[in-house]
């Protein structure tokens, strides 16, 4: 067909592909959703005319077709036919099957994670060498996300799709292009953030670890070059509709580390594990192994770009349109960066605090805890749900849109609540039976359970946040998220400052730990009503009558499931004392009965999301 024939209609089927923007506050510096949304899984729909051609034919030839019309990028930017309204409960019904496979890489990723974390308490411990070690690690994430992060993967995925679109040459010299000066920013980047490490270091670390600090920061501030490669061969390989590599990539991260971390274990070392008996092979083997795992998940994203047949030639000079292109983000770029840099102004105060009160590790490994159900139950569901989000959105039909957001909602509930009981229950033991090894104490494994059990309650209001920032970047609206994150930062910050000063100078340094926590989760909450306010605000009634009521539902039969989990780990606990075989029975024991209790408690109340739910799960 040649560009002139955009009257000839073809037949395929509905969907459309997701860039979906980073959320600043999420645990992985990698993570970052790209998505098709093949429609229902019943059968295709065939049937509905629509027409190829350049990107100026398909625009005139979409604007005389009616609403149900919209551009496809999955098969470079024809229009495809969108699912009516009426199709929602259909599409519904399919929403958990969609969500399937792409929650198995996560999954994986989440797995392979939490045992390396896992392995590198018991190696390091929670005190002194771990705090340096973590902060260290912190720092290039820190950078990255607070100079390029946000802007690349918000930005940068829609530049590519617009060129691929408009571009003779499908975006490939518009893509070199980008890469190219990317690149090289990367590199000045990084070079500069490695000579200012001491300055870093000195800036946030307490004088007892920070020379230990500033070696670790040295030897991993080059994973800000590794991290901009990742994102950028990320976007270049999802608009290109090529997933697996970028979804399985973390898993090699993963991997890496656990034989760093084995490898470290075995080595020859002192028996006491502090900033002054640490010895040098030791520090080389942490820093460059956890530096290598990074530059292995974005280098193994090579063989899948020439896959796909993309070509890689350096190229700076740019073309008179692409400033354009520049110009037409920049607003919405200037907005995420200011989201990105007040989430850093967060991050920076708890880790400053933590380190200051030795509980830094503690937080950072309560809040892996707690960011697992989150990555492995909901990301997949929500990222399923936003293209046909998104698209609604882009019609402006405002009903839609608060159907699913509705609909992520209740989902979500359903996933997380059961979850969030569980916790706050099973915090104790499941510190202690998962930490609780090597260099880390009981108490101090404990003292992570005990910080997870009390900051649980954010768990649900988070998933709600991340889902209302999906909406408004799907109505194009980067300023709201920003304001809101506004708030958000405020509470927390103000909560860690506070309680860290009234605990720490009255004796109970551990409930300043278990603050660091409480205090992001509490600011999970204010960002959940705050961006209730502003959608009922833009949008209208938003239909929370009935997420309500899934929450009570579903609530009540976790509390009842929590109460039998709850009294097998304390009488476990009484009948045994604190250790490792109490914890495993009454975190085993416990969980195997509450859920029990809770399948029950929900089987007989009918729960209709529950319903449906399960339903999706067996298609």
């Amino acid at each position: 067909m040649t560009p002139d024939d955009w009257s000839s209609p073809t037949h395929y089927r509905s969907g459309a592909v997701l860039v979906e923007p980073r959320m600043s506050t999420e645990a992985d510096p990698m993570t970052g959703s790209f998505a098709i949304d093949w429609g229902d899984d019943e059968g295709p729909t065939w049937g509905a005319t629509t027409y190829v051609g350049r990107g100026h034919y398909r625009r005139a030839a979409v604007g005389a077709q009616d609403t149900a019309t919209a551009p496809d990028t999955r098969t470079g930017g024809e229009p495809a036919a969108l699912p009516a309204a009426g199709d929602d409960e259909r599409s519904n019904r399919g929403l958990m099957a969609n969500s399937r496979s792409m929650a198995v890489a996560s999954l994986a990723s989440r797995v392979t994670g939490f045992v390396r974390s896992v392995l590198i308490v018991a190696a390091l411990g929670t005190v002194d060498v771990a705090n340096a070690y973590n902060a260290g690690n912190n720092f290039p994430n820190m950078v990255y996300e607070l100079l390029l992060g946000g802007v690349l993967s918000s930005v940068l995925v829609p530049l590519l799709v617009h060129a691929q679109l408009e571009d003779d040459d499908e975006g490939v010299s518009y893509t070199q292009r980008l890469l190219s000066l990317a690149t090289a920013a990367l590199g000045v980047l990084t070079l500069v953030a490695v000579l200012a490490a001491p300055l870093i270091a000195g800036a946030f670390s307490p004088p007892g670890t920070r020379n230990l600090t500033s070696i670790f920061a040295t030897l991993l501030l080059p994973e800000i070059f590794f991290y901009g490669l990742g994102a950028m061969f990320m976007a270049v390989l999802n608009i290109r509709h090529s997933y697996a590599a970028g979804a399985w990539s973390p898993v090699l991260n993963n991997v890496v580390m656990i034989v760093t971390v084995l490898v470290f274990w075995l080595m020859p070392g002192p028996s006491t594990l502090n900033p002054g008996t640490i010895t040098t092979p030791q520090i080389l083997v942490l820093g460059i192994g956890t530096t290598l795992g990074i530059a292995a998940q974005a280098l193994v994203l090579i063989p899948a770009l020439r896959a796909t047949g993309f070509t890689w030639q350096w190229r700076f000079r740019a073309r008179p349109n692409e400033v354009g292109r520049m110009r037409e983000v920049g607003a919405l770029a200037g907005w995420v960066l200011g989201y990105v840099v007040i989430s850093q102004v967060g991050v920076s105060v708890i880790q400053r605090v933590g380190l200051h009160n030795g509980g830094f590790t503690v937080f950072t490994q309560a809040d892996l805890l707690f960011q697992m159900p989150y990555g492995i139950l909901v990301v997949s569901l929500l990222t399923a749900i936003m293209p046909r989000l998104s698209r609604a959105a882009a019609r402006q039909e405002t009903a839609a849109v608060v159907a699913d957001l509705s609909l992520g909602a209740r989902l979500s509930a359903v996933g997380l609540i059961p979850v969030t009981v569980g916790l706050i229950v099973l915090g104790s033991p499941l510190g202690i039976t998962l930490f609780a090894h090597g260099r880390t104490t009981i108490p101090q494994a404990e003292l992570i359970g005990t910080s997870l059990a009390w900051s649980a309650f954010g768990l649900f209001p988070f998933a709600i946040v991340m889902l209302q920032m999906r909406v408004f970047y799907a109505m194009r609206d980067g300023r709201t998220p920003t304001l809101i994150n506004v708030g958000m930062v405020a509470v927390k910050v103000a909560l860690v400052l506070i309680t860290d000063h009234a605990y720490r100078h009255s004796g109970h340094p551990g409930r300043a730990v278990e603050w660091l926590n409480i205090s992001t989760s509490v600011s999970y909450v204010v960002g959940a009503v705050l961006g209730h306010i502003m959608l009922t605000r833009r949008l209208g009634r938003l239909g929370f009558g009935r997420v309500g009521r899934t929450c009570a539902q579903i609530g009540f039969a976790s509390v009842i499931g929590g109460a039998a989990a709850w009294a097998v780990a304390h009488v476990s606990r009484q009948g045994m004392g604190v250790g490792h075989l109490s914890a495993a029975i009454g975190l085993v024991g416990g969980g195997l009965l509450g859920l029990l209790v809770l399948g029950v408690v929900a089987w007989r109340m009918r729960i209709p999301d529950v319903q449906e739910t399960l339903g999706g799960l067996r298609r």
